[in-house]
Order: structure tokens, then C-alpha cells, then sequence
């Protein structure tokens, strides 16, 4: 069935894109400053971005459903995203202090208002650092020294987070008891020895490694939604939260991707389970690098600095400083990243907002799962909030493991294709919807996706 929604015109050149990439590449190693912005032959590079669009070098245009891997919540360019920053600047004459300003006051505020679990917040530059912050409070309020975190999942490129993101099948090990696969080199083998895999959505086998362990582990961290696509179940979140209040283990929530996007107020709203720390990111700037660690105030006071704790001051002063976990920062706070989000916020509380992302992102997985089945391809949508991604099986999909019995072979030749027909996601990544994605966006990806299917099926 052919739809009748008009299709983006074919790239027929990406020579200036391929250009920039190849100059790029002689003075940035592979072209790119984070490797996830990679994908073969190139990647794509763009030049502008407006609502749901970017348009490329050689003025390509695409639906975005990439939104910065989901930062984007309100699109590109919003005009109140726009206003706010620019407001801050001609206020403050200055992009930032380098000292306290009040925003910071303002968006810990809301976030321990929108979050059940925060008490105190930190803000950091990404959410990387919000992982570093998380995991060194939690070796400093338990006085243990490992970590345990579960397969496939991803807490940004510290060194013992790097380990079993993506482990091949012949490492992987048994599915109870995953290896511990570094996935890159560099890491020290001391410092991955500090950490313990998971089977994620296995409670009786996580009960099993914990108890083992629940003298050396300090927290445990998981991303309530792995990937962001791949949902906890409630009794999986509900039995790994009292095993760890049981085994005095910090639980960590990576909301990073889920915060704002399964709901205001993160997973933990949804699965009405309150961690003892929890790190955000992406929409939390708006569009600006930021990250942020919440989290109760017992654990959260022990970054508080005191004239006796400074890692800067010398002489007798500093005498204190290993009583406080050091956390520090240039940019940490930066006022316009946080302008930015608290508008971003602002706009998402507004009635029925975040009801509506919702229901434009299920109607296009809809659309999407009728179409895959009319052309006999076995294909399910799975996801949460304004997040999914589509995977090629019609078995359950609950883990790592699980996505191994995907036919990704076919799935990259379709988002190659969409590429060509103006839909931008990276290829095998999720799709992240925004304020900006109307009606015609979805009419004209479920036509996109029909004609690619066409073309890969031959």
C-alpha cells in the first residue's frame, strides 16, 4: 500500500558533507569529537535546524528524530528557548559569573519538586560527570569500593562504566551471570575489576550476585528504561530497590535519557520507586551541555564544602579536605544552560503538553508497527513516553540479550535509506519526538519508511 503523503525529495549529492567530514578528519581523529556522532560511509554533516528539520551542507533537509540522542524536547530553535537565553545575556552582560547565581537555587528547587527521590541537587557540564559525582558520593556514604551496573547498559565514558555495553555473544558469558567486557581501550584493569555486571530484568539472579557481594558493592546504577527504549518491569524495580535498602547498597537512577521524556518527573514517577541518587541530563539545558545529581540530603551534604575542606587552600586549612567528596567545576551551574532549561521545564508543565508529545509519538508507532506488518516483516515498537525505538522480531524484548534475535542487518539497510528519503536518525539508534514534530512529520516518515522497505525488499 502506497501511501499517499508526499515524500521528501532524494539526496542526490552529499559532496560538501563528505567534504567537511574528510578536512575534519585531518586534524580531528575519525572526523568527529564523540564517537557516537560516527556512522559509515560518513557521517552526515549538518548546517542549520529549525523545529522538527536540519538541513544538511549540501541543503538536505530532514525530519530530526535524532533531536541531539534526545535533548531536543521542544525542537530546534524554539523561539522561548531562544528568548530566555537571550534575555539572561542582555540582563546579566555576561555568559556567565564564575560565583552562585540564582538560577541555580531556582532549578534544584523544581527539581526536588518534580522528583520524588531528590532532596539536594549538584549540577555538573554533562552526564558523564553526573555519573562520576554519583558513583564517588555513593563510595563515600557506604565506605565500599564496587559498583555494580547491568548489561547494556550506558553511564557516559568513565572508565568502569565502560564495560559490557555491547559485549559480543561469544563474551558475554552466561546470561546470569554476565563477564565483565571492557568496550574500550585504556581502562586500567584495576579499575574494572571495580565493577560487577548485571542481568537486567533478572531479579532472581541479581538477588543472587548482590548477596554475594553486598560487602564490597557501594551502589548500583541502571537505567530504569535501558537505552531508553527498554523498560524495567514494576516488579523488577520494586525488588532490586528493597534489595538494596536490605543490603546497604546505594541505588542509582540514570535518568539521563528518561528524564522529562517518560514523564516529568523521570521513571521513578512512573514506577513509584524513589533511588537514592539520581542523575539527569539532555533536556534538563534545553539545548546546553549540563548534568545534574539529586539525591537525599544525608548523601547529597557530604559534597558541602567548609573552611576546613578545601582542596585548593593550603596549609592548615585543608587539613579536613578527606572528610568531603571534592566536587568542582568552571561551568557547573552555567547560567545559560540553566535559563534554558528552566524554560524548557516551564513549557512542559503547561496543560496537556507532555500528553500530547505522548500521543503523537504513539501515533506514529502505530502507523509504523501496521505498516511493517503489512509487508510481512516482523517489527515492534518499543518504548516509553516521547521515546522508542523500532526493533525487527516480533519475540519479547526485556534485556541486552534479548534485542541479539533483531534483524539489525535489515534494520541498517532501512536507515540508510530513510537517510536518503529526509529522515534523520542515526542508524540502529532510538527515535525521540518533540514539540516541533506535527502531524505532516509522521505522515511523511511512515511514507518514507513504506518506500524504504520497498526498496530493501526488492
Amino acid at each position: 500500500m502506497l501511501l499517499c503523503a508526499q515524500i521528501y525529495f532524494e539526496k542526490n549529492s552529499m559532496v560538501k558533507s563528505e567534504a567537511v567530514y574528510r578536512q575534519a578528519s585531518q586534524v580531528i581523529p575519525g572526523g568527529v569529537s564523540a564517537n557516537i556522532k560516527y556512522f559509515p560511509p560518513f557521517p552526515i554533516v549538518m548546517k542549520k535546524g529549525y523545529g522538527s528539520k536540519l538541513v544538511d551542507m549540501d541543503d538536505n533537509e530532514y525530519i530530526d528524530y535524532s533531536l541531539c540522542y534526545g535533548a531536543l524536547v521542544t525542537g530546534h530553535g524554539h523561539k522561548r528557548i531562544m528568548q530566555a537565553t537571550a534575555d539572561f545575556l542582555h540582563q546579566s552582560g555576561t555568559a556567565i559569573f564564575g560565583t552562585p547565581h540564582e538560577l541555580e537555587a531556582v532549578m534544584a528547587e523544581k527539581l526536588a519538586q518534580l522528583y520524588p527521590a531528590i532532596d539536594m541537587v549538584r549540577f555538573t557540564n554533562s552526564g558523564s560527570e553526573a555519573i562520576q559525582l554519583a558513583i564517588r558520593l555513593a563510595i563515600a556514604y557506604t565506605g565500599k569500593e564496587k559498583i555494580g551496573k547491568f548489561e547494556g547498559h550506558y553511564h557516559g565514558g568513565l572508565n568502569h562504566m565502560l564495560v559490557s555495553i555491547n559485549p559480543d555473544h561469544e563474551e558475554a558469558g552466561d546470561a546470569h551471570r554476565p563477564h565483565r567486557i571492557p568496550e574500550s581501550k585504556g581502562i586500567p584493569k584495576h579499575e574494572l575489576d571495580q565493577t560487577l555486571v548485571l542481568p537486567f530484568n533478572d531479579l532472581e539472579s541479581v538477588e543472587t550476585i548482590l548477596r554475594e557481594h553486598k560487602d564490597d558493592l557501594a551502589a548500583v546504577i541502571l537505567e530504569p528504561v535501558q537505552g531508553g527504549f527498554i523498560p524495567a518491569t514494576p516488579a523488577f524495580m520494586k525488588g532490586l530497590r528493597e534489595l538494596t535498602e536490605e543490603l546497604n547498597i546505594v541505588l542509582i537512577f540514570d535518568e539521563v535519557k528518561t528524564g522529562f521524556r517518560v514523564h516529568l518527573g523521570g521513571a521513578q514517577r512512573v514506577f513509584h520507586v524513589k533511588p537514592d541518587i539520581t542523575t539527569l541530563g539532555k533536556v534538563l539545558g534545553g539545548g546546553y551541555p549540563i548534568g545534574a545529581v539529586g539525591g537525599k540530603k544525608d548523601i547529597m551534604m557530604l559534597s558541602a564544602p567548609n573552611e576546613e575542606s578545601d582542596v585548593f587552600a593550603t596549609g592548615s586549612k585543608s587539613r579536613k579536605k578527606d572528610e568531603v567528596v571534592f566536587h568542582s567545576g568552571t561551568y557547573n551551574g552555567h547560567p545559560i544552560a540553566l535559563a534554558a532549561g528552566l524554560e524548557t521545564i516551564h513549557m512542559l508543565e503547561e496543560d496537556g503538553v507532555m500528553n500530547d508529545i505522548a500521543r503523537q509519538t504513539n501515533k506514529l508507532r502505530d502507523q509504523l508497527e501496521k505498516l511493517y506488518a503489512t509487508y510481512d516483516v516482523p517489527m515492534q515498537t518499543i518504548g516509553m513516553g516521547s521515546i522508542f525505538n523500532i526493533v525487527l522480531t516480533d519475540k519479547p524484548i526485556h534485556n541486552y540479550r534479548d534485542m541479539w534475535q533483531s534483524n539489525t542487518a535489515l534494520r541498517q539497510k532501512i536507515d540508510q535509506a530513510l537517510l536518503q528519503l529526509g529522515i534523520f536518525s542515526k542508524p540502529l539508534n532510538r527515535y525521540s519526538m518533540s514539540l516541533a514534530h506535527s502531524e505532516a512529520d509522521i505522515n511523511r516518515t511512515v511514507a518514507a519508511h513504506e518506500k524504504a522497505l520497498q526498496r530493501v525488499k526488492g
